[in-house]
């Protein structure tokens, strides 16, 4: 079952608890679902330079809280503040919400991000450096930085190949059943001028205590 599904969501409950928590009634689900996902993808994009690795999503009866967790928080704060202000007031102009407060907290080891390391081999894949040499860089710096365990999994076009395939790197252990374990995962595709290469990242940072 492990080595089926997203390690994330085999995990949600027991590890890990859920990105976005809030109540609402029958009416109202569809509308705040959307409105996360919508806010999700438009932070992703307008903080791509900020390496955000995980947007939590809070709300209770007036007030939203966001927390973004990101690699370089000083691209969001801004000189004297001044980027997180106006970042504020473009998301209360979307939502309407009457207080929103938004938290930025930096990621202590982003080499350890599967988020950071797949979005890195898709611009590295763009820009037609050779793939081989880009997986064994980010699997040595991934466990030079602490990591237990990477596995990388590239499938599609693979260096302009005709005929699709795949090929599987790992190093160190991946124990994907075992429900302790921290594990971090994304996937990306980088859509190469030769086709579609799929990118798959999985990081073991060690045995995690339950929630």
């Amino acid at each position: 079952m492990g080595q089926k599904v997203n390690p994330k969501s085999f995990r949600l409950g027991s590890l890990y608890t859920w990105s976005s928590n809030w109540y609402a009634k029958k009416g109202d689900y569809a509308k705040f679902l959307v409105e996360d996902f919508r806010l999700r993808q438009w932070l992703l994009e307008r903080l791509k330079l900020a390496g955000i690795t995980e947007i939590k999503i809070d709300r209770s009866i007036n007030t939203i809280k966001i927390t973004l967790s990101v690699a370089r928080p000083g691209v969001v704060i801004g000189r004297g503040g001044s980027g997180l202000e106006q970042l504020k007031k473009e998301i209360s102009a979307k939502l309407k919400t009457p207080k929103l407060e938004l938290q930025v907290v930096e990621v202590k080891n982003p080499d350890l991000s599967a988020r950071l390391i797949g979005l890195r081999l898709a611009d590295q894949l763009l820009r037609r450096y050779p793939h081989r040499r880009a997986i064994a860089q980010a699997l040595e710096k991934t466990m030079a930085s602490g990591a237990k365990g990477v596995k990388i999994l590239l499938s599609g076009r693979i260096n302009g190949a005709e005929i699709s395939r795949k090929e599987k790197y790992f190093k160190g252990s991946m124990p994907l059943s075992t429900l302790r374990s921290d594990i971090d995962y994304f996937q990306q595709p980088a859509f190469t001028k030769m086709g579609y290469v799929g990118i798959k990242i999985w990081v073991y940072t060690g045995e995690k205590v339950s929630l």
